[in-house]
């Protein structure tokens, strides 16, 4: 059974958003610009270690045009 606290929702987190933001061919800078946040806060969501707000990930998620919870999947589960 998949471990479901903090570090496994960050590491999905981090995941997605790498994923999402390469298929896109964006850099963390364009990302952060359009999405009104820091390029620090995209580099820290990718590397697992920031806490970002809700408020945050619903503009990033806004950029993508996917829903905030499609962030958040386990992708893994699915292989």
């Amino acid at each position: 059974m998949p471990n479901h606290n903090g570090h496994s929702v960050r590491k999905a987190l981090a995941h997605n958003l790498r994923v999402l933001r390469a298929t896109r061919r964006l850099s963390q800078n364009l990302l952060a610009e359009v999405a009104g946040v820091t390029q620090a806060l995209v580099s820290a969501i990718e590397l697992g270690k920031a806490n970002p707000t809700l408020a945050s990930l619903e503009r990033i998620a806004q950029v993508f045009k996917v829903d905030m919870s499609e962030l958040f999947l386990d992708r893994e589960l699915w292989t």
